[in-house]
């Protein structure tokens, strides 16, 4: 098939994620078509064949690579210091990279169910390498006595939701900055995980 007028792979590809990536947070998967998608990147519907086997794929892509590049962005950090520094840390890194992503967050917790039970399992043991970051620094401060937490696991998901949330309502031009909810945000968790 051949390829529309000004259309590159480098730029084609890119451009049909960030398409996909919109359509889906805005009107949900189940509801965006090939054919929508192909119109907001500006090529022929069978063209988007050349980039992606079919839109499990492409949704799949989207989910993993958040996941991918979430991972990277903390692991990519120094995490010395006591369980409270790290926790510090945690939370104002989660708030501040995903308030940057907010449509990448919504696809990952709305349209996990559209997954395959293969896709999704891959992208639940991303999740779940995650949280594992968050569980652990839990464990240090429950060890070292600075948390007071009746389960890890069970804080670990109640921290995550509580810092996940401040994305479905934080606008930039509302009354507080990103670093003032952050800071909120962490003196909350504190309070969560101490007596």
């Amino acid at each position: 098939m051949a390829r529309t007028a000004g259309s590159h792979s480098d730029i084609t590809g890119p451009r049909l994620q960030m398409a996909a990536l919109r359509l889906f947070a805005q009107h949900g998967f189940a509801a965006v078509s090939m054919r929508q998608i192909a119109k907001e990147v500006g090529v022929q519907a069978g063209a988007l064949y050349n980039y992606i086997p079919d839109k499990q794929s492409l949704l799949f892509d989207l989910l993993r690579q958040h996941m991918e590049d979430l991972l990277a962005a903390w692991e990519g950090q120094d995490h010395g210091g006591s369980a409270a520094e790290r926790l510090e840390a945690f939370t104002r890194f989660h708030i501040n990279y995903h308030l940057e992503r907010p449509d990448e967050v919504f696809i990952s917790y709305m349209e996990l169910r559209n997954l395959t039970p293969e896709n999704f399992a891959v992208i639940e043991g991303l999740r779940r390498r995650y949280e594992d970051h968050l569980e652990q620094i839990l464990r240090d401060g429950m060890e070292q006595g600075s948390f007071q937490i009746p389960d890890a696991k069970v804080a670990t998901m109640a921290v995550i939701a509580m810092v996940t949330g401040v994305t479905t309502w934080y606008r930039t031009a509302g009354r507080l900055s990103q670093d003032e909810v952050a800071q909120i945000y962490w003196t909350m968790v504190q309070k969560a995980v101490s007596a």
